[in-house]
């Protein structure tokens, strides 16, 4: 018996130094709000759908969809569009998704600008707000955004205000405990330990989420741009800095701290440089004399690409190597459905990398997505309606 004992010994391991490793289980509540979202997915994805169009695509029971697009309809998130005959049945009829029945605020905050977006549940953009911002100065950065989302939802009808869902913050990354020490403006570290997320809840009453801009482009994009409707994508964003959001089975992917993407980090091969010194903004604003904090920033790197020149030619060829190079890397990694390139950048940019990086490496098949000042802040106010909507795995477990 003693033999036994020690051959199989029990550890108590439910505590911080020894958790159990398992994977939780789904209780009922939570697979009813998860077959929420899953209707609530299929027609955002697919457009007005009928109970019998809704019940075939998600395969679920006809009586336990009814109740589902009853609950939803009741709760102002459906409306009943006209009906619909189709052969000799009885007409159907669809239902959509209502653009009021929920609101989300997202916050771009950058190094030289805030920028505040609301946006309805189909994606539409109802407002954008923006001010300048003082990077090196968080304490004061902080109220200057406080204020800004205080005008913002103001400004919203008072019926429609208690329809905010959440607040969504994007700001450039890393922010890690292991993120660079560096207290430039460029990596905006200055703002690490402002507490940002908490404050902004205790300011807003909100339920807030922060990303990284990279991944809140990817957001962007999955709600209303090029990876609507795909379950694996790969985007590439290039602002000041290089990233990439990573679109995973549906869900997008964050890593330990939130970092996940942060490709402008990785060292060329055989060199001590930065992937993004050499592909993102910063490194072209430097090589052409265009200042980054100029209101006008778009419109003079647009002007350098009309002038052309062996130059521009030159900066064009490298930056297409990188980002190729890197952008077959996560292809081969992650097997998605498209590799996009999006930023806060001028198209005509965009559109010079894409065709340089498919004609030097067309195995990737580069596919070109938001170029936007606004995609950042866009995908900020999309982050709480992914959180709230979206169909996710997490939604099936217990908390």
């Amino acid at each position: 018996m003693d033999e036994a004992l020690s051959a199989c010994q029990y550890v108590l391991m439910n505590d911080a130094a020894n958790p159990i490793k398992a994977v939780l289980g789904a209780g009922l509540g939570a697979a009813a709000a998860h077959n929420r979202r899953a209707v609530i997915d299929a027609i955002r994805v697919n457009g007005p759908l009928s109970r019998a169009d809704l019940a075939r695509a998600t395969r679920l029971a006809k009586q336990t969809l009814s109740n589902i697009v009853e609950e939803l309809e009741t709760s102002g998130l459906l409306v009943a569009c006209d009906p619909v005959t189709e052969g000799r049945g009885k007409p159907a009829t669809p239902y959509d998704l209502a653009p009021m029945g929920a609101l989300s605020v997202g916050v771009q905050i950058d190094r030289t600008v805030a920028r505040t977006v609301v946006m309805d549940l189909r994606g539409a953009v109802l407002s954008r707000r923006d001010a300048p911002l003082r990077s090196r100065d968080p304490e004061a950065g902080l109220k200057l955004v406080t204020r800004l989302l205080a005008d913002t939802r103001a400004a919203l009808a008072p019926d429609v205000r208690g329809r905010i869902v959440g607040l969504g913050i994007a700001m450039p990354g890393p922010f890690g405990p292991d993120a660079p020490a560096t207290r430039d403006d460029y990596t905006m570290a200055h703002w690490r330990g402002a507490g940002l997320a908490a404050q902004l809840h205790a300011a807003t009453g909100l339920e807030v989420a922060l990303q990284n801009d990279a991944a809140a482009a990817a957001t962007a994009e999955r709600l209303t741009g090029r990876a609507h409707g795909l379950r694996d994508v790969v985007c590439l964003y290039l602002g000041y800095g290089l990233g990439a959001g990573l679109i995973l089975n549906g869900e997008l992917y964050g890593g330990r701290h939130g970092d996940a993407g942060e490709i402008g980090m990785i060292p060329l091969p055989g060199s001590d440089t930065l992937l993004e010194h050499q592909v993102a903004l910063a490194g072209f604003c430097e090589t052409f004399a265009v200042p980054m904090a100029d209101p006008r920033m778009f419109a003079r790197i647009e002007a350098v690409l009309t002038r052309g020149g062996p130059a521009l030619d030159a900066w064009i060829d490298r930056a297409a190597a990188g980002l190729g190079w890197v952008a077959q890397m996560l292809a081969l990694v992650t097997d998605p459905q498209a590799v996009i390139l999006c930023g806060t950048a001028p198209r005509p940019l965009l559109e010079r990398l894409t065709q340089a990086v498919n004609a030097a490496a067309p195995r990737v098949a580069l596919q070109l997505g938001h170029a936007d000042p606004w995609v950042v802040a866009m995908g900020a106010a999309a982050e709480p309606i992914a959180r709230n909507f979206d169909p996710k795995y997490a939604a099936l477990l217990k908390s």
